[in-house]
């Protein structure tokens, strides 16, 4: 991800540009796989849209932020995340998950 803000810093002209890959993922998948990296014991509920966006506002209020919006959550169930492009990362988040899976999740930013 460095390199990517690097090397676009250093262009003139207006950009965009995905930063992903080398793996992809659906997101009940990488659900599972940060869970299972962490040793987590999250469970996966499949809700309705707005049921679960109702318990992602409660969790906003416990936690004195935006949790999820309606665009994210819309955007997630129509693969808005998912890229076209080549595969612009180089560390696969498989791999990202086993270095850090100490501190991920040990507080909240």
């Amino acid at each position: 991800m460095a390199d990517l803000a690097v090397n676009a810093g250093q262009c003139a002209e207006n950009m965009a540009m995905d930063a992903v890959g080398p793996e992809i993922y659906p997101f009940h998948e990488m659900v599972r796989l940060i869970a299972a990296k962490v040793h987590g014991k999250a469970r996966m509920v499949h809700l309705r849209p707005e049921l679960a966006l109702f318990f992602s506002r409660l969790a906003g209020y416990l936690v004195n932020d935006v949790v999820l919006t309606r665009d994210e959550a819309y955007g997630l169930m129509s693969n808005l995340l998912i890229s076209r492009d080549t595969p612009t990362g180089r560390t696969r988040l498989s791999d990202w998950l086993t270095w850090n899976a100490d501190t991920i999740g040990i507080r909240y930013a």
